[in-house]
């Protein structure tokens, strides 16, 4: 970056906001998929919306293109600047800035931590529901720009479900205010969930409105071994009939074993089994014990179950969801390859089954963990890196099997990125999801709110095709 433009960014954002030491631009420059290599230009980290857009009319008169940065908690390569971006860092604009508790919303701050707001929901005797591993890293802005998912979809949805409103700052500059937090507003096109999902390639939000709910009560946890993945779904089935499930999620044994050699927590019960389903209710009476209870006893008559546990504090719960939390971060250490895929529940089955035989035959020698967020149909497929195998050779190697994955996932109707978005790591598969109207009409839209093309490209689609 020349001293001209410096100066010029110095006098929008004030002194020491425009980083360009090298370590700041790696950390800046990527995200949690590290499967890329980092190269930005420079880091802004606005703390105002005018700010903002200042920024992105400098970008636009100088053909500069922006990373919008987050929490670079991604797995998709979305955050990447890898062609002398610059990096538009919104970790400055972190504040709570207004509460109505007769609306049940607060405004955000794109830079608010997903946890954080997770804390004023509590403080307030409320609840915000969007709940996954990177609580404690996320933003909200990021959250909404590839419309996080995560552990309780199930009963409460992806983050799209919880956004009211929001600002953003479009490719020209220009500030869009969009639904103001309003419950009904039929006037034409929400612009809120073109923003919601688009990975920063139309705008750069930049504040939001969110909605809470009432705090849930006795949230209380039962983890159930399963030898066959073919009972996932009837055990789910008999659960639902009697409980109002908050979180249904699924692991395998190889999945726990890496969680206990990087934790300090214990087994949920001491017989082994293939595969795992942790679930969640809650249990707000001694008849709702009754039919949890009543439930287990069930699949465990119909061979569907060989043992499980149920939680007796919200400690023993916070453990048992540990196994399953800290599944990501137990295999980081070994560079895994990631598949984040989904097709409808009644599905799963079928879609397990079809890939699970992909995998086995194509990646003999590979390692193979499976988790995920199965009561709503979406499934983590997680190859690790062996240890003496270049990362680049491992990337390429995974590569070649991943069409025959995604068409496996397009015949059964199912999406190739369920929560983690495309990015980078998927652009080239979208076909497999979305058809090529729809492409073409994605494109158009793009040029619509991004004339110069200078907001996150090369991310999602390609546009200069």
């Amino acid at each position: 970056m020349s001293k001209a433009s410096i100066e010029q960014l110095n006098e929008i954002l004030g002194k020491d906001q425009v980083i360009t030491d090298p370590d700041s631009l790696e950390q800046y420059g990527q995200d949690w998929s590290k499967l890329f290599t980092p190269n930005a230009m420079a880091v802004l980290r606005p703390n105002s919306i005018e700010q903002v857009q200042d920024i992105i009319r400098w970008a636009k008169e100088h053909k500069v293109a922006i990373v919008p940065s987050g929490g670079r908690t991604g797995l998709s390569g979305g955050a990447y600047a890898t062609q002398g971006e610059v990096v538009l860092s919104l970790d400055r604009m972190n504040q709570i800035q207004s509460f109505n508790a007769v609306d049940q919303t607060v405004v955000c701050g794109a830079g608010v931590i997903t946890e954080q707001l997770q804390n004023f929901a509590e403080e307030n005797d409320l609840y915000y529901p969007v709940d996954f591993a990177s609580t404690g890293s996320s933003q909200i802005g990021g959250n909404i720009a590839t419309n996080a998912g995560g552990i309780k979809v199930i009963r409460w949805g992806m983050t799209r479900d919880w956004v009211a409103g929001l600002k953003v700052v479009t490719g020209n500059g220009d500030l869009l205010d969009l639904n103001q937090g309003l419950v009904k507003n039929a006037t034409g096109y929400d612009f809120r969930h073109l923003m919601i999902g688009s990975e920063g390639t139309l705008g750069i939000i930049v504040e939001a409105t969110m909605k809470l709910t009432r705090k849930p009560k006795e949230l209380t946890v039962m983890v159930l071994g399963l030898n066959t993945l073919k009972d996932v779904y009837p055990v789910m089935e008999q659960f639902q009939k009697s409980l109002s499930l908050t979180a249904f999620e699924f692991f395998s044994e190889q999945a726990l074993q890496h969680v206990l050699s990087h934790h300090d927590l214990q087994r949920p019960f001491d017989s082994e089994s293939d595969f795992y389903v942790l679930i969640e209710f809650e249990n707000d009476s001694e008849a709702t014990t009754d039919l949890a209870f009543g439930a287990f006893e069930k699949v465990m008559e119909q061979g569907l179950i060989v043992d499980g546990v149920i939680s007796q504090s919200e400690t023993q719960a916070e453990q048992l969801w540990g196994l399953r939390e800290r599944i990501s971060e137990s295999i980081s250490v070994r560079t895994p390859y990631k598949n984040d895929i989904s097709v409808v529940p009644s599905k799963v089955a079928d879609f397990l089954s079809a890939v699970d035989g992909i995998v086995k035959e194509k990646y003999p020698s590979f390692e193979i963990i499976w988790f995920g967020h199965i009561g709503d149909g979406n499934l983590h497929l997680n190859i690790l890196k062996p240890e003496d195998l270049a990362v680049d050779e491992f990337v390429a190697q995974c590569k070649q099997v991943n069409p025959l994955i995604f068409d496996a996932i397009q015949s059964l109707g199912g999406s190739i990125s369920a929560e983690h978005g495309v990015g980078l790591v998927k652009k080239d598969y979208l076909p497999y999801s979305r058809s090529e109207i729809e492409i073409t009409l994605m494109k158009q839209i793009k040029k619509a709110f991004d004339p110069a093309g200078i907001l996150n490209p090369g991310k999602l689609i390609d546009c200069s095709e």
